[in-house]
């Protein structure tokens, strides 16, 4: 008898022992649980790329190549090269550094930038990247990039396996256009001038420039973009105007989008909640601007003008003149034009076509922060040619 009564209490006190056991685990397993939900979650660190180049003359080439990096990470950095670093890898630059800065970080995709970024990647830039600035992959488009010596810029991003590729935007690049710009040159030209054809050699290596009519004088180059509502879509901006914005319009041909552009778009864009620009069709800008322009067709243009941070939507193809009927559809508060144009004759002309803003107390002209034009540009490429062809003639003169 006093063995089963001691049998049982023992039966007894293990049972009380794994039940505040049990409880015990309960409570400090709900404990925890509660601990986990309480504390914040640690927020995974960004994927950082980076992407480096000249952006000599940025075009939509360019921009789509910024995009299809940011596309490889949550953010990216871009580095632009020091004019230094190109006139001594492939000669002076049409844009200087402050300009191709202000270029670059315009474009949407683009997170930072880091300024005076060598030609090469070297070993010690490469560590810079990687500790000072956290990036995890180098990105470059599928084109060689070869440095005089005949190496690969990008071998030691491969080498340690931080490199990325991304494919080469096709139809378009720094050397067709200034080809482009060559033919805009001689046909202004009376005379097809030994000089222009040696600035034709040094920029397209030696490839012939065809024209739209088959001339070797007149007509735009033919472009070889094809417009796809896709990559229309992929530069386009998700989000519209929101009820009650305030819609301000700037519209111009907007050739050869460069820094005084986008400085003019950064201005406009501050005087209102939403952007909206207008793209003036190949045939209006020919009509006042002359046959040999514009460089760059209304496709090409849209798109440049699509990869602007200020940017919000734009008019492909829209018309000369703004109408009642355009600000009612639109909604416009206030329309726009900069100071630095290349039609700035239009209040001097019957036929202003901005009477209606002008009447309706909603228009204003606006000082442009840089004076460049598309004429600005084609004048340095022949400056750069210019001084390029002294340069090899006392290069002749001395070797006689």
């Amino acid at each position: 008898m006093g063995s089963d009564r001691a049998h049982s209490e023992n039966m007894q006190q293990s049972s009380r022992f794994v039940a505040t056991w049990l409880v015990g685990g309960v409570v400090i397993g709900l404990s925890v649980l509660g601990l986990k939900f309480a504390l914040p979650k640690k927020k995974k660190r960004p994927i950082r790329v980076y992407m480096d180049g000249c952006f000599d003359m940025m075009h939509y080439g360019h921009c789509n190549a910024l995009r299809q990096a940011r596309a490889l990470g949550d953010q990216l950095v871009v580095g632009v090269v020091s004019d230094a670093e190109i006139i001594a890898n492939k000669g002076p630059p049409v844009t200087p550094l402050h300009e191709r800065m202000i270029m670059v970080g315009a474009v949407k995709w683009v997170d930072e930038v880091i300024s005076d970024a060598p030609y090469a990647i070297t070993e010690d830039f490469m560590r810079k990247l990687f500790d000072e600035y956290n990036i995890d992959y180098i990105i470059h488009g599928d084109d060689p990039c070869l440095l005089p010596d005949g190496t690969d810029a990008y071998a030691l991003a491969k080498k340690v396996g931080r490199y990325k590729q991304i494919k080469r935007t096709e139809g378009v690049s720094s050397t067709d256009i200034v080809g482009r710009m060559l033919l805009c040159v001689r046909e202004r030209s009376s005379v097809d001038s030994p000089s222009h054809a040696s600035l034709q050699r040094q920029f397209s290596h030696g490839h012939s420039q065809k024209s739209e009519d088959g001339g070797a004088g007149s007509g735009t180059r033919v472009s070889h973009f094809l417009p796809t509502s896709r990559r229309i879509v992929q530069f386009s901006n998700s989000k519209g105007a929101g009820p009650g914005a305030r819609i301000v319009y700037i519209d111009g041909a907007f050739d050869l989008f460069h820094a005084g552009h986008v400085e003019i778009l950064r201005l406009a864009r501050g005087l209102g909640d939403f952007l909206l620009v207008g793209i003036h069709t190949d045939q209006t800008v020919s009509a006042n601007r002359g046959g040999h322009r514009p460089i760059m067709n209304l496709h090409e243009r849209s798109l440049s003008v699509l990869a602007c941070r200020y940017a919000d939507e734009v008019i492909i193809g829209a018309p000369w003149e703004v109408s009642k009927d355009m600000i009612t559809t639109f909604n416009i508060s206030l329309v726009v034009h900069g100071t630095v144009a290349e039609d700035n004759d239009f209040q001097k002309e019957k036929g202003n076509p901005y009477d209606v803003p002008i009447s309706m107390g909603i228009f204003k002209i606006l000082d442009s922060p840089l004076d460049i034009s598309t004429s600005t540009i084609i004048r340095r490429i022949v400056s750069n040619h210019e001084a390029y062809q002294k340069r090899n003639e006392k290069k002749a003169a001395k070797s006689r």
